[in-house]
């Protein structure tokens, strides 16, 4: 049966996803890019974003699983962009240029409505207002028989968490302090309940969580 995903989910050792006071210049929070240094000091990262070289190893072993059967996304509203309110700028297709590195059909949580469009590569933005299990349904839909990730931010993925929705949970923890932001276990009653932890791994800069859905 097909699973809902969240890969390489990277929080501080303080517990935060995102640094605080985000906007268009800060789309993670000021001092949130930290969290993803790692992530682009390996091959996988590294090609992500058209360069090549890079670490192999166990980072790069984990970013690379992210996308092993998958066949669509969903995101919330704040991932994709630092507008709020209506689409009254519809110019903006995410902070990602032409080309996307999703390249199939990406679902964004919102509460205004938006018509989809595509861009390079395959990747196509819908946009869901009625809800997480909507978004989860056509996401499925979608994916034909493949997997869905679940990206971020923190809140979206807590939404999915506390519904019990959530197959897979891997938490990329990064040796930081931000001291506040938005917190990925915040509002979950002590934790991801119905989960398990199946692995462990650690490289010399992030520590690998993986939690699977038990019940």
């Amino acid at each position: 049966m097909p699973k809902l995903r969240v890969h390489n989910f990277a929080m501080s050792l303080d517990g935060y996803a995102a640094g605080p006071h985000q906007d268009i210049n800060h789309p993670l929070g000021v001092g949130g890019e930290r969290l993803h240094e790692w992530v682009f000091s390996t091959a996988a990262g590294r090609r992500m974003v058209g360069g090549d070289g890079g670490l192999s190893g166990i980072d790069n072993d984990f970013l690379e699983r992210a996308d092993h059967g998958i066949g669509a996304t969903i995101m919330g509203r704040n991932m994709f962009g630092p507008i709020r309110g209506p689409w009254t700028n519809e110019k903006w297709k995410g902070w990602w240029g032409e080309n996307p590195p999703y390249h199939h059909p990406v679902f964004v949580l919102t509460r205004y409505p938006r018509a989809p469009f595509s861009m390079e590569g395959g990747t196509t933005f819908n946009f869901v207002t009625e809800g997480i299990e909507a978004a989860l349904d056509q996401a499925m839909d979608a994916a034909a028989g493949a997997d869905v990730r679940l990206g971020g931010g923190a809140a979206t993925v807590q939404a999915y968490l506390r519904a019990g929705l959530v197959d897979h949970l891997h938490v990329a923890m990064v040796p930081i302090l931000l001291g506040s932001g938005e917190r990925l276990f915040d509002h979950l009653d002590g934790g991801p309940a119905g989960m398990a932890l199946v692995e462990f791994a650690a490289s010399d800069g992030v520590a690998h969580a993986v939690f699977e859905r038990t019940a």
